[in-house]
């Protein structure tokens, strides 16, 4: 899960170098914290969220495939 995002944020921003994905398990369920350059939050955010919509769709799709739950955190 966390080189997923880490591809898919990689792919959107400006500053590949900036983005860095922990993970933490909150017991039954994981939670991905994305963390990208100030400059990039808006790129990886989208118009009115649809772009993180769509990361949180996909993270849902592979986690639910591995039988697991995942949820996005984009840092500020």
């Amino acid at each position: 899960m966390k080189n997923l995002v880490a591809f898919i944020a990689r792919c959107l921003v400006r500053d590949p170098a900036a983005v860095e994905v922990s993970e933490v398990n909150d017991g039954r369920d994981r939670i991905i914290r994305l963390q990208v350059a100030e400059g990039d939050k808006g790129k990886v955010i989208g118009k009115e969220g649809r772009t993180a919509k769509a990361i949180r769709t996909v993270l849902a799709v592979a986690s639910a495939r591995q039988g697991a739950r995942a949820k996005l955190d984009i840092a500020d």
